[in-house]
């Protein structure tokens, strides 16, 4: 998984959007809240109302607010309208991916790695992100000391085999 810095001032825009929703905020009330480049959050912004999450108000009470109710607008949504697909290997979706059969099972880890990214990314609404009441699937994957830690070196699987692949979240 990687979020680019883009996706990361999108996130934090749409967050701060959430908070004030319905009312509008200018791109320099959010940049200063949360201490962002105004000229780049202006981009991000801009992206976001391509996408149609945002819409954009022209004027002295103009600024920019959710265009849809935050409970409605996912993390995913908002960092594939700027980022495009959550999991790509080499720019192409991992369905897409072909490999000689002797590496089919390779492509199967793509999928799965997409999988979980998308189950935690398109679970999580943007009033989630004001409030912090997660769904407690996604409560349980953070609610954890090992998640907080940095893997290094050599790691040992820690999925029982033949235990549902869902089975810590």
């Amino acid at each position: 998984m990687h979020v680019s810095a883009k996706g990361d001032y999108a996130a934090r825009a749409v967050t701060y959007l959430a908070g004030v929703y319905p009312e509008r905020a200018s791109a320099q009330v959010i940049a200063d809240s949360y201490e962002l480049p105004r000229k780049f959050l202006e981009a991000v912004l801009a992206d976001l109302r391509r996408a149609a999450i945002v819409t954009a108000t022209r004027g002295a009470d103009g600024g920019y607010a959710l265009r849809r109710s935050p409970a409605e607008i996912t993390v995913g949504e908002v960092l594939r309208a700027i980022d495009g697909p959550l999991a790509d290997v080499h720019g192409l979706r991992p369905d897409e991916v072909t490999y000689p059969p002797a590496l089919q099972h390779l492509q199967e880890v793509w999928v799965a790695a997409r999988s979980a990214v998308r189950s935690v990314f398109d679970e999580v609404t943007l009033d989630q992100l004001v409030t912090g009441e997660f769904p407690e699937a996604i409560r349980v994957l953070y609610d954890n000391d090992d998640a907080w830690t940095p893997r290094l070196g050599p790691q040992q699987p820690t999925i029982p085999r033949g235990a549902d692949p869902e089975w810590r979240i």
